[in-house]
C-alpha cells in the first residue's frame, strides 16, 4: 500500500494513495434500481428499451441497471419520456437535496451544453460542480444557470451549497475522519 499522511489541524490520518479516485461530484448519478424497477413497471425487456431509447442494444441498457456505467444526460431523459417518469425519479444523489450535477442530469444536459447556456467556461462550471468553490457566484450567474436547468434560483443556491457539503463529506471519508473524529 501507497501511503501519505494527511494533517487536518489536529488529526493525523493515512490515506491509500493506491485506491481508486472518488469526485465528490460523482456521488449523484443515475439511479441503477430505480432504472431496472421503472422498465420493469412498463414490461419492458432490456432489448425492447434500448430500441425504443435508441442505445445500441440490450446490453446497454444491462450496464447502465447494473451500475457499470451511466447513460449520457440526453439518454437519461430519452429513459424518463419512454418509461413516463420524471428524469429526476432516475436520478440519485447523496443528501436530502440535489446537488449540481444531479439538476443537470435531470435537466439532460452535459455540463458543456450548461456551461455554454449559462456563458461559462466549462472548467468553471464543473469545479463548481465538483463543490470547488470559496463563495457563491454572482446572482446574475445563478440565475443564468436556473433558467439552463429550468430551476428556480433558490433550488440552484441550494444545490451549490449541497455539491460543496458532499465534497466536504467525501474528503474527510477519504482521510478516514467524520463529523465525531477518527474512524
Amino acid at each position: 500500500m501507497v501511503a501519505a499522511t494527511c494533517l487536518p489541524r489536529d488529526r493525523v490520518a493515512t490515506v491509500d494513495l493506491t485506491a481508486p479516485l472518488v469526485l465528490a461530484a460523482m456521488v449523484s448519478g443515475i439511479d441503477p434500481s430505480e432504472l431496472r424497477a421503472a422498465r420493469e413497471r412498463a414490461g419492458l425487456t432490456q432489448h425492447e428499451l434500448a430500441r425504443l431509447v435508441g442505445a445500441a442494444g440490450g446490453e446497454r441498457i444491462s450496464r447502465w441497471e447494473l451500475g457499470s456505467s451511466e447513460p449520457r444526460a440526453d439518454f437519461l431523459v430519452r429513459l424518463a419520456q419512454t418509461l413516463e417518469i420524471p428524469t429526476m425519479r432516475l436520478v440519485r444523489f447523496d443528501g436530502d437535496v440535489a446537488d449540481l450535477r444531479a439538476l443537470r442530469l435531470g435537466a439532460g444536459l452535459s455540463a458543456v451544453e450548461l456551461a455554454a447556456a449559462a456563458n461559462l467556461a466549462a472548467p468553471t462550471y464543473y469545479a463548481w460542480e465538483q463543490g470547488r468553490w470559496a463563495r457563491l457566484p454572482d446572482r446574475s450567474v445563478i440565475d443564468a444557470l436556473g433558467r439552463g436547468l429550468n430551476q428556480p434560483t433558490d433550488t440552484v443556491t441550494a444545490a451549490f451549497a449541497e455539491a460543496q457539503r458532499s465534497r466536504r463529506q467525501h474528503e474527510r471519508r477519504a482521510v478516514g475522519t467524520d463529523d465525531q473524529g477518527p474512524t
